[in-house]
């Protein structure tokens, strides 16, 4: 067999299969000629002149995401480092541009989204940040919008998916955070010890007010069954002085008997020798005597003093008439 015939068979046999290619979805190839733009092919199955034209490339028709980080400071000079995340893909009507006008698109977009960041955050002060940082992602993507379309690319969506503070700023911010929750805590607990202690001083007035009321009952009843005892014992000849002192002497013998009865008392009553009750009979009937004999004679000493004013009413002394004085002469 002829070897260079071999030879040419298997060279065109390659130049056959590289005429053909294929192009993935989602994607498109750039085909030169002779190092010039011909066309763009889409998905599918392509021919192309072997040796004469070539793939210069292929581009991503796919959503893309590309996160950048930042660091930078606010208005109250804090540094902050913050997180931008941009989606973005390539219009299919625009690969031209795509590719032919922007060699490192994500240079390209690190740059405006460094730009914009460090323009707006200096603007606002830390909480602020944190609050309008959807404000950040707006303003990046318009600046993204208006510079990336004129190479072919369209900005889906920016994000700021994370705002990180210095170490030292986060922990004095907790630690404010933990004191402004502690204040509230300790003002809901004082309203609760106030409340506790209102309810408490309520309970123990309204205890109190019906300790009273019981204790006056009590001692209205005693004073009744007094009365009672006094009448009984004036029956069988006995006077009102002996009786009291009698009754008193009386209940002096029935706490004795009711302090013995508890045998964990610690009181004493004193005096409580057994000649006490006798000698306080005695005194107390000694104090009833003198104290009606004093009461006898303020009685007699009132009689007489409104009998002398009476008496003097009654018996008025006569004016005696005023003597005109006489002028002195002289010598």
């Amino acid at each position: 067999m002829n070897i260079p015939l071999i030879v040419l068979l298997v060279v065109g046999f390659f130049i056959l299969l590289s005429s053909f290619f294929t192009v993935k979805q989602q994607t498109a190839a750039v085909v030169e000629r002779f190092g010039r733009f011909l066309n763009i092919r889409q998905s599918g199955l392509h021919l192309k002149i072997p040796l004469i034209d070539r793939i210069a490339g292929r581009v991503n028709l796919k959503i893309q995401q590309l996160d950048v980080i930042i660091e930078t400071k606010t208005k109250d000079n804090v540094f902050v480092k913050l997180k931008v995340s941009v989606q973005f893909m390539v219009i299919k009507e625009t690969v031209y541009d795509a590719f032919y006008k922007l060699e490192y698109p994500h240079d390209q977009i690190t740059s405006y989204v460094f730009d914009v960041v460090r323009a707006e955050v200096p603007k606002l002060r830390l909480d602020d940040v944190f609050e309008r940082k959807d404000d950040i992602a707006i303003a990046v993507k318009r600046e993204l919008n208006e510079a990336m379309t004129t190479y072919g690319y369209t900005i889906i969506n920016t994000l700021v998916t994370d705002i990180d503070p210095d170490i030292q700023v986060k922990n004095a911010m907790n630690r404010i955070n933990a004191a402004d929750r502690e204040k509230t805590v300790a003002g809901f607990e004082a309203e609760a010890s106030r409340i506790r202690i209102v309810a408490k001083a309520e309970a123990e007035a309204e205890s109190k007010r019906l300790q009273g009321q019981g204790i006056a009952n009590q001692r209205r009843e005693i004073a009744k069954g007094l009365v009672e005892s006094v009448d009984v014992l004036n029956r069988v000849g006995i006077n009102s002085q002996e009786a009291s002192a009698l009754i008193v002497v009386t209940q002096h013998y029935d706490t004795l008997q009711a302090i013995g009865a508890d045998t964990n008392s610690n009181l004493i009553l004193l005096p409580n020798s057994p000649q006490a009750g006798s000698d306080m009979l005695n005194n107390m009937i000694a104090s009833f005597s003198a104290s009606n004999q004093v009461g006898e004679m303020m009685k007699k000493t009132n009689r007489k003093e409104v009998a002398r004013k009476e008496n003097k009413r009654d018996h008025p002394l006569p004016e005696t008439p005023e003597t005109p004085e006489t002028p002195e002469t002289g010598e």
